[in-house]
């Protein structure tokens, strides 16, 4: 009953009202229809359009799916063991009761376990065959490993004959050719002659009690008494001395007829290093040849002293002059590493003497390198 009194009160209101309050209304009703439709809101307007998934998205969805098919495919797969291992059980019980029971092989059984039998001797003859074929397959790469070692020490020892072959004719060539080791120069004596000689000339003079002479020798040829080196005097021509035979070595000390001779032949066109030695005390003399004692004696010379003075010569004999005519003692050949002391050397000096840098050895009276050595008639050095 209310509303129609307000419907009534309003219509009067309407109809008293002029033609300007009219208008007025009817704009004021319109502009407050109007404007709350027009005017925005704060409240955003929904939107149905779903938004492209990025490669991130797409990522994590297929991670999700791969965890879920594998947490499925796991309890599929403990599903399907369980079920087995029951049914393994359920036969292990079956198989345990029977085998429980006592039973009785039949005809057929029978023939089954000779079977098995059979077949498990078999297996034992196979194996132990296969053990001996590993075993002796084992041993035959050793027994190949040994024939082969065997032939190449076969081959290394012809190698080494053949190489010391070799080495020998390298040496007999040397011999006749080259020098000994460690020299650099010989005096070459072209012919025996008187008046080919080398004249030596030490510092100090040759006023010895004891002495060592030592060289290196390669003789053309030894026909009769040949000089390697001599000392004299004009009373003593023959105050030391050494000189080969054909068939000896011979040292001299203290004039003709006191020395001491071995039995040694020099071959011609070989090296070889003699030494003699000598002391006035007890007159002990020895003689040696390449590094082996030839002879040793006393009383040579016993008390002696070798005189100053005298004229030292190589390649013939001293204490005459240039224009002697015995050219029988003359010496044709090479000569080199000529050296003297004024001591005995010991066994271990002499073979330093005529080692390998023999001619780096040198004596304090001459020296080999040192000592003024001069060639006459025809004597020269070579290299």
């Amino acid at each position: 009953m209310r509303l129609p009194a307000l419907l009534l009160c309003a219509l009067s209101a309407v109809a008293g009202a002029g033609p300007a309050d009219d208008y007025e209304l009817l704009y004021v009703n319109l502009d407050n229809e109007l404007e709350p439709a027009q005017l925005p809101t704060d409240e955003p307007t929904p939107c149905d359009c779903r938004r492209e998934p990025s490669e991130w998205d797409k990522l994590f969805t297929m991670l999700e799916n791969s965890q879920m098919r594998e947490a499925m495919l796991l309890e599929a797969t403990d599903a399907v063991l369980r079920g087995e291992m029951q049914r393994l059980r359920a036969e292990l019980g079956r198989l345990a009761g029977g085998l429980a029971r006592p039973c009785t092989a039949g005809p057929g059984e029978a023939r089954l376990a000779r079977a098995l039998d059979e077949l498990l001797q078999g297996s034992r003859d196979a194996s132990r065959r296969l053990a001996r074929l590993e075993d002796a397959e084992t041993r035959r790469p050793a027994a190949a490993a040994e024939a082969e070692a065997g032939r190449a020490l076969s081959a290394m020892l012809r190698e080494l004959r053949e190489t010391r072959t070799e080495l020998r004719a390298v040496r007999r060539w040397a011999a006749r050719h080259g020098l000994p080791a460690g020299c650099e120069v010989a005096l070459v004596f072209p012919m025996r002659s008187p008046r080919i000689f080398g004249s030596v000339h030490p510092v100090r003079p040759l006023q010895l009690r004891a002495f060592s002479a030592c060289l290196w020798v390669r003789a053309s040829e030894v026909l009769n008494k040949t000089v390697l080196f001599s000392y004299g005097t004009e009373q003593s021509p023959r105050e030391m001395q050494l000189s080969l035979g054909p068939r000896t070595v011979e040292l001299v000390v203290g004039g003709e007829g006191q020395g001491l001779a071995a039995a040694r032949a020099v071959a011609p066109g070989r090296w070889t290093h003699l030494c003699g030695t000598w002391a006035s005390r007890g007159g002990r003399a020895s003689l040696w040849a390449d590094g082996q004692l030839l002879a040793a004696a006393a009383e040579v010379a016993a008390g002696h002293q070798v005189p100053a003075g005298g004229a030292l010569r190589i390649g013939q004999e001293g204490g005459r002059g240039a224009s002697g005519v015995d050219d029988a003692p003359a010496f044709s050949g090479w000569l080199t590493g000529f050296n003297i002391w004024d001591r005995v050397l010991s066994e271990a000096e002499i073979h330093e003497a005529g080692g390998d840098e023999s001619c780096h050895v040198r004596g304090n009276v001459v020296g080999w390198g040192v000592t003024e050595i001069l060639p006459h008639g025809g004597a020269q050095y070579l290299s």
